[in-house]
């Protein structure tokens, strides 16, 4: 007799809008053109994904400059520095563009402030590609970067009297909300986005994790270990009282001797984590207990972006 295990399923968890669009933007690329299709840098932060496009016919690549020129190139959901496009067009190169169209949002806000004369300062993961292609909107030098409070103190403004700050869209809400309060104690005339740059589906997914981490012995985040939504989705957990918080890619990472004794688990995914994964790990934990499944739903998203329009014209 398996022993009894309460399953928590968070909800949303999983594919949000921009990576639902983006992997669409591949699959449709191939359709049109045949193919090859290049994409420059992993279209979303998922092994499965990457594996799954590969064998449809993505090329996964880290620079423009190992693309053929007859190939159409895919930017990724991330974003790319505004170098890319222009040399992609200096080499009469097809590309589509699948950043996430949030975080367009951020590159036309942050050239928006920078038109007026604004210094940008971007929260962010150095070396992460959102951070690259976000600063990359500007020339160098117009954009610091912090990463924590303590960077708030470090920073040198040319003019601590004309700031605007952006931030990268997966971050850890509470984590940005602290330096952010940092910023505007250091520079009370600094300029905030209208509407937070946090998106809608890492707020979501961390908020109901949120809920159910107080209630679970243990939490797994199905995400990739380059994902930064997914990451962040275990320092939450792990923030709200839930101990054992671990990322697993898929069930075959589950480490089963450390969940040994355990009474209730949470099971969310990050954003670019699609749902067979879940299924998957839900299916191994019910071949070793008598599972009763209950879906904590904190938030309904019915968002949907379209492709760009390249993709919708027909083929001449």
């Amino acid at each position: 007799m398996n022993p009894p295990l309460t399953l928590y399923l968070a909800a949303p968890r999983g594919f949000c809008a921009g990576v639902d669009r983006a992997i669409k933007v591949v699959e449709l690329a191939i359709e049109k053109w045949g193919a090859p299709v290049y994409v420059r840098h992993e279209i979303v932060h998922n092994k499965f994904v990457v594996d799954s496009l590969r064998d449809q016919g993505a090329v996964f690549v880290e620079h423009l400059t190992d693309c053929p020129d007859d190939r159409p190139v895919i930017f990724s959901a991330h974003g790319v520095p505004k170098s890319v496009p222009a040399e992609a067009a200096r080499r009469n190169m097809i590309y589509v563009d699948a950043t996430c169209p949030l975080v367009s949002k951020v590159h036309i806000e942050a050239e928006r402030h920078f038109e007026n004369g604004l210094q940008m300062i971007m929260i962010g993961h150095d070396g992460h590609p959102e951070t690259i292609g976000t600063m990359g909107q500007l020339p160098d030098g117009a954009v610091l970067l912090v990463e924590t409070v303590a960077d708030v103190a470090r920073i040198t403004p040319d003019d601590p009297t004309r700031l605007a700050f952006i931030t990268q869209t997966t971050l850890s809400v509470d984590d940005a909300a602290d330096i952010i309060d940092a910023l505007r104690a250091r520079f009370s005339n600094i300029i905030g986005p209208h509407k937070e740059d946090i998106c809608y589906a890492t707020t979501n997914r961390q908020a109901s994790v949120r809920a159910i981490a107080p209630n679970i012995d243990a939490l797994l985040v199905i995400g990739a270990p380059n994902s930064s939504n997914s990451r962040r989705l275990v320092e939450v957990g792990k923030n709200a009282g839930c101990e054992y918080s671990q990322l697993v890619q898929r069930s075959t990472d589950i480490d089963w001797r450390a969940l040994e004794g355990i009474k209730t688990i949470g099971i969310t995914a990050g954003a670019s984590a699609p749902e067979v994964l879940v299924n998957e790990v839900v299916e191994a934990f019910s071949e070793r207990y008598t599972v009763t499944v209950e879906i904590v739903e904190t938030a309904t998203e019915n968002v949907s972006f379209k492709v760009p329009r390249i993709l919708r014209e027909e083929t001449a």
